[in-house]
């Protein structure tokens, strides 16, 4: 299982650069692949497939609707289109057609969202994507996926592009560790186990899983064991897994670069609660906006560093602790005089 993680993590890579060398490698696999921009193809890097197959390659302009629009009548013609623009666009000023045209019909369409959570840093609060897992996760035929660092870009994108019908693939602006050796082979709809533990478990995706790594490491040296999943897909989302976690370990952490509310720890608490409630903390924006400023300190600002995931194994473990109490004296009191 240690195995799928590297012990030290790599050099950051541009998370955006490790999507425009994957997207070409998709180009040279499949010629049925189009890529499409709203006019930000020399931010998401999707330049690159432009430059190595122009004829594949549409500029809208700076039209998300159209872009979708378009996008959709791609696919009715037997392509494969893989639209990019800013992540916030899609779950905004394009939503109408994401809902309608591209979810309703169920057509098979792919959605590069680009500088997802604040990674669009300096643009402020109307340019950071914070509720768009919580807003597409609700349209029905919606398939999404966070991919955490640059070989899971890679091993992921493949799988978008063969995967059935809508989906929205999640994509950070900036640096990000490599996390994952050789051996890691994410399936679309599956959650990996990266570290085993028998106390608590952290359930991450995107950014947050070379953090929730870390925090699993600070805690070990505490004398906890803390279970490390990395859940890149988010609908649909690996229930079984969810739910033997809960029951091996007895307490849940979310970390996602996400609001609080809706996104991956919305997921993970409604299946909790219909099936195998246990003591549970969501880590990412607690439902506010966030202000401009360099990325890390945005993260660390509110409340998405590896220091909070660790504040909040600490507090489902008390609860944990308390709720083994109370159980206890649940029975004692059910007992016969």
């Amino acid at each position: 299982m240690a195995s799928l993680i590297q012990k030290a993590f790599g050099d950051p890579v541009l998370m955006r650069r490790a999507y425009g060398e994957a997207l070409v490698e998709l180009g040279r696999a499949r010629r049925d692949v189009v890529v499409l921009s709203a006019d930000v193809s020399n931010s998401d890097f999707s330049y690159m497939f432009e430059s190595a197959f122009p004829e594949r390659f549409f500029n809208v302009g700076i039209a998300e609707p159209a872009l979708v629009d378009t996008a959709v009548g791609l696919a009715n013609s037997g392509f494969v289109p893989v639209a990019n623009t800013f992540a916030f666009l899609f779950a905004t000023r394009a939503l109408e057609m994401v809902r309608t045209h591209l979810c309703y019909g169920r057509v098979n369409v792919k959605l590069a969202g680009a500088y997802a959570g604040v990674s669009d840093s300096f643009d402020g609060p109307t340019h950071h994507s914070i509720t768009d897992l919580a807003i597409l996760r609700s349209l029905p035929n919606m398939t999404i996926v966070v991919p955490a660092d640059p070989l899971a870009v890679a091993r992921l994108l493949p799988q978008v592009a063969a995967w059935e019908g809508p989906v929205y693939f999640r994509l950070c602006r900036n640096e990000v560790p490599q996390i994952f050796a050789d051996d890691y082979q994410p399936e679309i709809g599956k959650g990996i186990t990266l570290m085993d533990g028998t106390d608590a478990t952290i359930i991450a995706c995107g950014v947050m899983v070379s953090r929730s790594i870390e925090a699993a490491r600070v805690l070990a040296e505490e004398g906890l064991s803390v279970r490390v999943v990395e859940m890149h897909t988010i609908k649909p989302l690996d229930n079984a897994l969810v739910e033997h976690c809960a029951r091996e370990t007895g307490a849940i952490v979310t970390a996602e670069e996400h609001s609080v509310i809706g996104g991956l720890g919305g997921a993970v608490a409604e299946r909790l609660v219909q099936t195998l409630p246990v003591p549970m903390e969501r880590v990412g924006l607690a439902d506010t906006f966030a202000e401009s400023g360099p990325y890390i300190d945005l993260l660390q600002k509110y409340g998405m560093s590896a220091e909070s995931i660790v504040a909040a194994v600490h507090r489902v473990q008390e609860r944990k602790s308390g709720d083994c109490c109370i159980n206890r004296l649940v029975d004692k009191s059910k007992s016969p005089v």
